[in-house]
C-alpha cells in the first residue's frame, strides 16, 4: 500500500511540475511582456507631448542600439540628435499611435515586437509604418536595442 502512495504521489508531482512551473513562467511572461507594453506606450505619450528625451528613454543608451530604415544607423546620440532635427514642431511629430502590437519573448531577457505605427498630422501628411524591434531586459528595464522601421506600402498620406 505504501508503494502504491508513494508511486501515485511521485506521478501527481511529477505531472503538476511542468503545470506549476508553466503558470509561473507564464506570470513572468506576462509581467515581462505587461512591461514591455507599458514602455511603448509610455513612448508614444512622450512624442505626443513633444518630449522627445523621455521619447528617446525606451530605446538603450549605447552607441551600440541599433536602426534601420531606408539606411542602418547606431547609436542611442545620434538617434536622439536626428528626431530633435526632424521632429522640432508639434506639426513634425504629429500624433502617434502604435496598432496591431504582437510580443515575442525568446527568453527572460530578449523579446521581438512587430506592429504598426502611424503619425497623424493636421496638414494631411500622415506617415504609416511597419516596424519590428529586439528588446532586452536590463537593470533599466526592457529597452529597445534594434528598432527595424519602414514605410507600410501603399500606406503614405
Amino acid at each position: 500500500m505504501h508503494r502504491i502512495r508513494t508511486a501515485c504521489l511521485t506521478a501527481c508531482l511529477l505531472l503538476a511540475g511542468p503545470m506549476l512551473g508553466g503558470s509561473l513562467l507564464h506570470a513572468q511572461t506576462s509581467a515581462d511582456e505587461q512591461a514591455i507594453r507599458t514602455a511603448m506606450q509610455r513612448s508614444a505619450d512622450d512624442w505626443n507631448r513633444g518630449d522627445l528625451d523621455s521619447f528617446a528613454t525606451v530605446y538603450k543608451n549605447s552607441p551600440d542600439t541599433i536602426f534601420m530604415g531606408s539606411t542602418v544607423s547606431r547609436g542611442y546620440a545620434g538617434m536622439l540628435k536626428t528626431y530633435k532635427a526632424h521632429y522640432a514642431t508639434a506639426e513634425a511629430r504629429g500624433v502617434l499611435t502604435f496598432s496591431n502590437v504582437e510580443v515575442h519573448l525568446l527568453d527572460a531577457n530578449v523579446a521581438t515586437m512587430i506592429g504598426n505605427c502611424h503619425i497623424e498630422r493636421t496638414s494631411g501628411k500622415n506617415d504609416d509604418c511597419l516596424y519590428s524591434l529586439i528588446w532586452q531586459k536590463t537593470a533599466e528595464g526592457w529597452k529597445i536595442v534594434l528598432d527595424h522601421s519602414t514605410a507600410a506600402p501603399g500606406k503614405k498620406s
